[in-house]
């Protein structure tokens, strides 16, 4: 796939099939994705790849405490919650996606079951725990630089026929996580990437959400039109 085709054609996947991924194409995956530009080239990010016993006994672990009602404990700061056009947009692909799944709004039970799923990290095989140096925290150029290379992750895997979904629910209990992949206290723990290969049979695979334009993103200064 050329460029155009990889950012045009991907989507978040949410339904893997049960298929390992390969150790060294998921490193070929992170090798691309590390040419993503960072501050000064300071390159913060770090990567705790997961799979099998390792990643099972940490969605336990998130699932467990999310559902005993342990607060969550992400090291990002996430704002708060979304207001206004934000909000907007966060309830329109809860729509899209509830839609494909045949979820009611009444259907308490199934709409618990999607929240369980992110807390799973979607069933896929393997994640990527991305986190930066410590040294580095209390600043936000580590973080937009973890963002980079997340977006080479997601773009590099698609070109390589895997999908993958950014979540943070993933590391909403960061003690568990932490432990279970061995991540030293030295780094802090940014986002949870889950990569696998896509289940084109799952609805919500198929789900493309909806962009705002260019016209109303983008100023264009000082150009003749």
């Amino acid at each position: 796939m050329n460029y155009d085709e990889v950012v045009l054609g991907r989507r978040s996947i949410r339904g893997y099939k049960r298929e390992p991924v390969p150790k060294e194409t998921i490193r070929e995956v992170l090798r691309l994705a590390m040419r993503a530009p960072s501050s000064l080239n300071s390159q913060p990010w770090n990567f705790h790849v997961v799979a099998g016993e390792v990643l099972d006994r940490i969605r336990a672990g998130n699932t467990e405490r999310n559902l005993a009602g342990v607060p969550h404990s992400r090291e990002f700061r996430s704002g708060g919650e979304f207001t206004g056009v934000h909000r907007e947009r966060q309830i329109g692909v809860a729509k899209q996606l509830f839609a494909a799944m045949g979820i009611a709004r009444e259907d308490k039970e199934a709409r618990m079951d999607w929240v369980l799923r992110g807390f799973r990290q979607f069933d896929a095989p393997a994640a990527i725990i991305v986190t930066y140096d410590r040294a580095l925290h209390g600043g936000d150029i580590a973080p937009f630089d973890c963002g980079a290379v997340a977006t080479g992750i997601v773009n590099a895997a698609w070109s390589k026929g895997l999908g993958c979904v950014i979540n943070s629910q993933g590391i909403m209990q960061s003690p568990v996580v932490r432990a279970e992949a061995g991540i030293p206290d030295d780094q802090v723990i940014m986002i949870c990437i889950a990569i696998g290969y896509p289940d084109d049979s799952f609805p919500a695979n198929a789900v493309v959400s909806e962009r705002k334009s260019v016209d109303e993103a983008a100023v264009f200064l000082g150009f003749d039109d």
